[in-house]
């Protein structure tokens, strides 16, 4: 088996503007990729909004040093993930394609290998 995260991806004041029909849209979505991927899902999360994150950084000290917020200038974030164990990247990306976000034009969603360090 391989490890996938899969990242949800979006324009963070579009989210908050979502319609009562398109969160239901998307909830439905997150219930069927759920249950077609099963014991696939090692984890997953709904971030909570930007305004919440801490970025750490080195500072001038070499230190590290908090920074309120995401330490990006990205109109798009971060919202959510999965992290699915499936034999392979066709698989991950099918997955992640039941998602509403991926479908959606505010938003997307990205699917990467996890390096496996267990060789090692």
């Amino acid at each position: 088996m391989s490890g996938y995260v899969i990242l949800i991806q979006g324009d963070e004041q579009r989210w908050q503007q979502l319609s009562a029909e398109e969160r239901a849209e998307i909830d439905a979505a997150h219930r069927e990729f759920s249950r077609r991927a099963g014991d696939a899902i090692q984890a997953s999360g709904e971030l909570q909004g930007t305004e919440t994150a801490v970025t750490l950084r080195r500072g001038p000290d070499g230190e590290p040093r908090a920074v309120d917020g995401p330490f990006t200038e990205a109109k798009e974030v971060v919202g959510g993930f999965y992290v699915i164990d499936v034999p392979t990247r066709a698989e991950a990306v099918e997955l992640a394609s039941l998602l509403a976000e991926a479908r959606h034009d505010h938003s997307g969603v990205q699917v990467q290998p996890l390096v496996d360090h267990s060789a090692s």
